[in-house]
């Protein structure tokens, strides 16, 4: 591998390169998206993003912050949350003023949640072609443990229904159709199609539906993701795959998604959230895999070590293999966006990429909790808890609880 083609995470100087893309990128699809600095007004140093002008604030807290800060509801999210678009402060300014009367996290910025490949999000690298011949990706062939009866709802970028036609396991996933174009594939497109491919690798039978979420340059405000969740819930899915997340302000946890959690889903006794830990390759908590509710996922390497890029930490609950995963990807020409690649172009020409990042990680965990369901007769959130069970005893030292699939029983000793 050449000096030019050395992966992000080896270099700090790429990673800076990376990260100050990434966030030029988000707001060139988000006008709305204000970067909050770090320590320098270097992008590659922002702390967190979010929407300018606004806050989120819970219901009951409502009447006391609109007398401390003026402005208007803007949007009634969910049950227990709204959107407050501000008058005459900046997002900043607001919640200072708040936290000095009230104490923190009564209001919070309405965050960005994305798919970054690097810093706060996934996947880890931009797609790679591979050869014309394969590899296929390894579906587990236990007809006992085939997902039978287990929905899994993705929560990502859309599906592509043509790659259904030539990709047996992608047979009869449902789900809102992404566009794409074929000239130009673009940023994280396919993104959807490819995990649910590897929920299906895991469990060839069961249900999946891709939510189209993350549409604006791989990037939703947390107020409608959370809005969306709500409403996705009317599917009852057993298991929600969730393979991007956020940093955020103070590192404190997603307003939205503990709102969502208290007067939602904590009510779906069986649901369980699986989601990506983040790849900046550190143990500061990413959300909202973070969440003592949720599973979150980081990623191995081919060595069984952690993934270079992984985020890691106490938070983390499980490793599973996150590194040049195959799966299904759209056919056309893709223009490579970010260092160390600018101004690249490939032609993916067989339905195939080969990817990295806790984006693919995740979906493993997700398809291995719906494959032990169609065995056990478990809930979501038992089969996670018997696989966190599992992961811990199968520990590896210096790396953490880990969880890896076969290519015949989709989970040795599950």
């Amino acid at each position: 591998m050449t000096e030019s083609q050395a992966p992000w995470w080896a270099d700090p100087e790429l990673q800076r390169a990376r990260l100050r893309r990434q966030v030029e990128l988000f707001t060139e699809a988000r006008p709305e998206v204000v970067v909050a600095k770090g320590d320098s007004d270097d992008l590659a140093d922002m702390d967190h993003m979010y929407r300018g002008e606004t806050i989120l604030v819970r219901d009951a807290d409502l009447d006391r912050v609109s007398a401390a800060v003026r402005g208007e509801v803007d949007d009634s999210l969910i049950n227990g949350l709204v959107l407050y678009r501000l008058r005459d402060d900046d997002t900043e300014t607001a919640l200072a003023t708040i936290e000095t009367r009230f104490g923190v996290g009564v209001a919070t910025p309405d965050h960005v949640v994305h798919v970054s490949p690097a810093s706060s999000g996934c996947p880890a690298t931009e797609p790679e072609p591979v050869e014309a011949a394969g590899p296929l990706p390894a579906l587990n062939d236990d007809p006992n443990s085939d997902g039978t009866g287990v929905l899994v709802s993705v929560v990502d970028t859309g599906f592509l229904p043509n790659l259904a036609q030539s990709h047996s396991w992608l047979a009869n996933v449902s789900g809102d159709v992404e566009d794409y174009n074929p000239d130009d594939i673009g940023l994280y497109a396919g993104h959807g199609s490819f995990v649910a491919g590897v929920v299906r690798a895991m469990a060839p039978k069961a249900d999946v539906h891709v939510e189209g979420f993350l549409t604006h340059g791989g990037t939703i405000f947390e107020s409608e993701m959370v809005k969306q969740l709500d409403e996705g819930l009317d599917r009852v899915p057993d298991v929600i795959c969730l393979a991007g997340g956020t940093r955020t302000r103070r590192n404190l946890n997603l307003l939205g998604f503990e709102v969502f959690w208290q007067n939602r889903l904590q009510y779906y006794k069986g649901t369980v959230l699986v989601a990506a830990a983040g790849n900046d390759n550190d143990r500061g908590p990413f959300w909202p895999a973070a969440f003592p509710w949720a599973v979150s996922v980081g990623a191995l390497d081919q060595d069984d070590q952690r993934a270079p890029f992984t985020n890691f930490g106490s938070w983390v609950d499980v490793y599973a293999p996150g590194m040049n995963i195959v799966n299904a990807f759209p056919t056309g020409t893709y223009i490579y966006r970010e260092p160390p690649h600018v101004g690249r172009v490939e032609q993916f020409t067989n339905g195939l990429a080969e990817w990295s990042g806790t984006s693919f990680s995740t979906p493993i965990v997700a398809g291995l909790i719906a494959a032990r369901m169609s065995q056990t007769a478990e809930s979501g959130r038992q089969a996670a808890d018997a696989l966190l069970q599992l992961a811990r005893q199968n520990a590896i030292p210096r790396v953490g609880p880990v969880l890896k699939p076969t290519a015949s029983t989709g989970l040795s000793g599950m």
